[in-house]
């Protein structure tokens, strides 16, 4: 009965600002060719893979990073409420509410302490928003509060990582039942029995149409992308009217090399050095994508709660993923320590853009549309990342051993935890 329902996939899934300088442009475009393959692949044995050309690197372009007082400084002020976006991170002697013991969701790869991860002192912070408080999350409230709704996480590997977070925390209260998944197990859904509140990944990095962005080998692609801009992907529309709340996220997976269409006719490309088309660059793709995003929800109707999350940043030192990258720090970092990368400023000033632009639609329209910024209080978070320990015990047969470190992902329990407790404020009494 189980097995029939987790394949039973039909009755449910049925049911930059764009550079000025055309050099800059390129410098990005090269840039990101082999960060990309590796990085966004896929959850396998082949995500962390080094590209074939292990001797290429080429240094990114100048384009000015943002200090933790800049980002701040470009949130939108709310008259009358308090920003839970700006804030501290302060000591928490309880700690998170589950742990990697107590929790059977949390994927491998970011089973830091389980991995070996030797320090522990990450666990025991919380977002302090400055001015107002922030409840920690409730998960019997929250269920109660959502009994019988339907949730989405739509995006690519992080909202992956925040789903499993979410759940480690709600099974604290009732176990999470898997119901359905795709074949390769990327869309997943899932079951909180008592409540009836079902929790769902659905697998859209672009969140458009795309193609051959599965075609890997040996963690490296085969072929440009295939992306239509003018066409949202169907694995999330198909489901948008069934669903009571959505959280969507997007930006890294742009950075690949892609041919990108536009009625079926190609309009240029991102990094295709191989063919005679435009280098149009990813920052003209991805806004192309939410302001399509944007009109459709916009336009929709949708009487439910619709979130964009914004850009988590990336902590590496020391180099990037393939030239030695990593993540050692053991405890946030104060303000100022770290900026915002330039990458990470372009898909975030697009993400403001657009949600600003669309936000004042939306309202009209009676669309409950909201910004969930995360950007903020991940930035000082260097600590909450696997680096190295993505892998079981990885310097037990050799203590210099080379890893190639993720300081991307976070780690179950740890920061993205947090994500939660602004996440119930803004759905609940936001």
């Amino acid at each position: 009965m189980m097995k029939k329902m987790l394949y039973n996939l039909k009755s449910w899934w049925r049911s930059l600002r764009k550079f000025n300088n055309n050099v800059i442009k390129l410098g990005v475009s090269i840039f990101f060719l082999g960060f990309a393959s590796w990085l966004f692949s896929s959850q396998s044995t082949g995500f962390f893979q080094v590209p074939s050309d292990k001797n290429t690197h080429i240094s990114p372009p100048h384009v000015d990073s943002l200090s933790y007082q800049q980002i701040t400084d470009e949130i939108p002020p709310q008259e009358g409420k308090c920003n839970h976006f700006i804030g501290d991170w302060i000591p928490n002697q309880g700690g998170p509410l589950y742990s990697n013991e107590t929790c059977s969701f949390i994927d491998d790869n970011q089973n830091c302490l389980k991995n070996g991860r030797p320090d522990t002192g990450y666990l025991y912070w919380r977002w302090n928003p400055r001015g107002c408080e922030l409840p920690r999350f409730d998960p019997k409230r929250f269920l109660e509060l959502m009994r019988n709704k339907s949730w989405a996480l739509i995006g690519d590997s992080i909202s992956r990582n925040h789903v499993k977070s979410l759940l480690c925390m709600l099974s604290t209260v009732d176990k999470a039942i898997e119901v359905e998944h795709d074949e390769g197990y990327k869309s997943r859904r899932w079951l909180f029995p008592l409540y009836n509140v079902s929790l769902a990944v659905i697998w859209s990095p672009f969140l458009a149409e795309a193609s051959n962005f599965e075609d890997i080998v040996n963690g490296v692609s085969t072929s440009e992308i295939e992306l239509h801009l003018d066409k949202l992907d169907t694995n999330w529309t198909k489901l948008y009217k069934s669903l009571d709340y959505m959280i969507f996220s997007s930006g890294r997976w742009f950075v690949r090399s892609s041919i990108y269409y536009e009625r079926n006719t190609v309009l240029g490309c991102h990094y295709c050095p191989k063919r005679n088309l435009t280098e149009l660059g990813l920052d003209f793709a991805y806004r192309k994508v939410l302001r399509n995003l944007f009109d459709y929800i916009v336009a929709s109707n949708h009487k439910g709660t619709i979130l964009l999350r914004t850009t988590a940043p990336d902590h590496f030192e020391n180099g990037e993923w393939d030239t030695g990258g990593n993540c050692k720090r053991m405890e946030p970092s104060g303000e100022g320590e770290f900026d915002l990368s330039w990458l990470n400023k372009i898909l975030r000033e697009i993400e403001l853009e657009e949600f600003q632009k669309a936000s004042t639609r939306a309202s009209e329209n009676g669309v409950n549309l909201k910004l969930f910024d995360v950007t903020p209080l991940s930035l000082l978070r260097p600590d909450g990342h696997p680096g190295p320990y993505r892998f079981f015990q990885p310097f037990s047969k050799d203590k210099n051993a080379k890893i190639i470190n993720d300081c991307l992902h976070w780690c179950l329990p740890g920061p993205i935890d947090s994500w939660n407790d602004l996440l119930m404020e803004m759905v609940i009494n936001g």
